[in-house]
């Protein structure tokens, strides 16, 4: 037997930008230790399996080293390719079953719209040599059910970050946010994302923290839209909107490689 298995690049509209993730539309459910295997085996920061469940899909996410409860960038790719496959008409909206409860998707001209929870941080105390792993002193620190979000002085400091990965990693969180008013032009904030215990160093876009850094910066900037930057090497544009106790997540994507998974 074999399988269809896609390789899409999410928030960017060129490839070999944004993040990539893998997106695996299965004719039914597979045991998590395969799953796992996959994703392993792509290598990517998540790969994606969707099932046909109702009048939507069964989604799960999985870094290779973790099952995760929820992945922006992989779902906005596995809507992608749901729609660019033919598994739903163009004006369909593609609705998700995850461990983080319904999500959905919309296409807006070239953007997807993904309908997200917030998930606010509250203001914590810096875990233990913190400063240390990140290499810079921290301007405020909080913590939500997923992360740390740690804001620094500035753009300027937060791009020239260099982590040490191995204290990061004994962190006992999924990551770390790391956030900054944008300097750039045109952007509101910028952020990265470093998720060592989780299997993945830097993530390059991470569409799941924006859950947490859109209300963070619309008490911050008093607004509730922005566009903002993710500093990766690859780097990656989100457009978001606070929309009560959901975050509206916008990006684009781009299919990369298709393939054939033999099983």
């Amino acid at each position: 037997m074999s399988l269809t298995i896609v390789q899409v690049d999410a928030f960017t509209s060129k490839p070999f930008a944004g993040n990539p993730a893998a997106v695996c539309v299965l004719p039914q459910s597979r045991d998590a230790i395969w799953m796992q295997n996959v994703a392993r085996e792509m290598n990517l920061s998540e790969t994606s399996y969707l099932v046909r469940e109702g009048e939507g899909y069964n989604l799960r996410w999985f870094t290779p080293a973790v099952e995760v409860d929820l992945c922006g960038h992989a779902t906005l790719a596995s809507a992608h390719v749901l729609w660019e496959d033919g598994h739903l008409k163009p004006d369909q909206q593609a609705r998700f079953q995850t461990r983080s409860g319904l999500l959905t998707a919309h296409r807006r001209g070239d953007w997807i719209e993904l309908d997200f929870p917030v998930k606010a941080e509250e203001t914590a105390e810096p875990p233990a040599r913190l400063a240390e792993a990140l290499g810079a002193k921290p301007k405020y620190v909080g913590r939500n059910r997923f992360d740390y979000v740690v804001e620094v002085e500035s753009e300027t400091v937060l791009r020239a970050l260099k982590p040490n990965f191995t204290l990061l990693g004994e962190i006992p969180v999924r990551g770390v946010i790391v956030t900054a008013r944008a300097e750039t032009n045109g952007y509101d904030f910028i952020s990265r994302f470093f998720a060592p215990a989780a299997g993945v160093n830097e993530d390059p876009v991470t569409g799941s923290s924006h859950c947490c850094l859109t209300p963070f910066w619309a008490k911050r900037l008093g607004k509730t839209e922005f566009l903002a930057y993710q500093a990766s090497a690859r780097g990656g544009v989100l457009r978001l909107r606070l929309a009560g106790d959901r975050v509206v997540i916008g990006g684009q994507a781009v299919t990369v490689l298709r393939g054939e998974l033999i099983d």
